[in-house]
């Protein structure tokens, strides 16, 4: 199974609309690669977590969900025909757990893509296995798709920047993909690390505001100086502010064609192997995300 993922875009399918939208973004991706695109989508065995004892019929059981969900696969394949009529397009159907068996293909994959909630809708949270594949540091950029896919040209791909060596991965990574798409991008580095603004209370506060934007403005162009280099087609513009990173990373993302994050916890408080940041984007975002993985 991972030998099929290799050098491919991943697509990791549910029966959800969510993914339906996430496997149509994943095929223009991966046509724009030229690389394969593989669409996933893992069974469960049926009863195994309620009943210790084999039932009868199972293996009957098994075909049918296997012959249903081939049908739906086949669907999709004929819909991503229609975004690229050469694209190679694999179907695989594993048996266990749906984060297990996606970690195992990010081991090969270029990138994995996953289905996120609807923005605005009842359940407006990342889904479980979207989490812990991420959570569990999958072995390649894991994108989650929410809300509209915007194909505009003008719509920029917007990285988030820290001076991290992952943040460093995210920078290429968003230089690639705008290069290769031909959009402009927007690098954003916040100086504030979280809701609480001291400068908010403190009204004698004697430190010039403009000192943290200065430093920040230089953090963010050391970080994207050698990306320019290598890139000197993608337009860049810079955002730099004191607003909690999330918070910047949101405001900038609106209408974007992709936000990209690293995956690493910061600060006092860190969520498990996820970062707060990429944890809050990946909930709240309009857009794709692309969390790098900090390998």
């Amino acid at each position: 199974m991972v030998e099929e993922a290799r050098s491919s875009v991943v697509a990791g399918f549910d029966g959800t609309e969510a993914s339906r939208t996430a496997v149509d973004w994943a095929a223009r991706e991966a046509s724009s690669r030229g690389v394969p695109l593989l669409l996933v989508h893992v069974l469960a065995r049926p009863f195994q977590h309620s009943l210790p004892m084999r039932i009868p019929d199972q293996e009957e059981v098994m075909d049918k969900l296997r012959n249903a969900v081939l049908r739906e696969l086949d669907s999709l394949e004929q819909a991503c025909r229609e975004i690229d009529p050469d694209l190679d397009i694999r179907k695989t159907m594993p048996i266990g757990d749906a984060a297990e068996n996606l970690i195992e293909l990010a081991a090969e994959a270029q990138l994995v893509v996953l289905g996120g909630p609807l923005v605005g809708s009842h359940t407006d949270r990342l889904g479980v296995t979207a989490a812990e594949v991420i959570a569990r540091r999958a072995h390649a950029p894991i994108v989650v798709v929410r809300g509209e896919i915007t194909t505009a040209g003008g719509a920029p791909v917007v990285v988030g920047v820290d001076g991290s060596e992952v943040s460093d991965q995210a920078i290429g990574y968003a230089f690639e993909t705008a290069s290769r798409l031909g959009r402009p991008l927007v690098g954003v580095h916040s100086w504030g690390e979280s809701s609480f603004n001291p400068f908010d209370i403190i009204e004698d506060w004697d430190t010039d505001r403009s000192e943290f934007r200065d430093r920040a403005s230089e953090v963010l162009a050391e970080s994207m100086a050698p990306w320019d280099e290598r890139y000197p087609d993608v337009p860049v513009r810079r955002v730099v502010g004191g607003d909690p990173p999330a918070q910047l990373l949101l405001g900038e993302a609106k209408g974007a064609n992709l936000l990209v994050v690293g995956s690493h916890g910061r600060g006092a408080v860190r969520r498990a192997f996820l970062g707060s940041v990429s944890h809050a984007v990946l909930n709240q975002a309009s857009c794709p995300v692309a969390v790098m993985p900090a390998a």
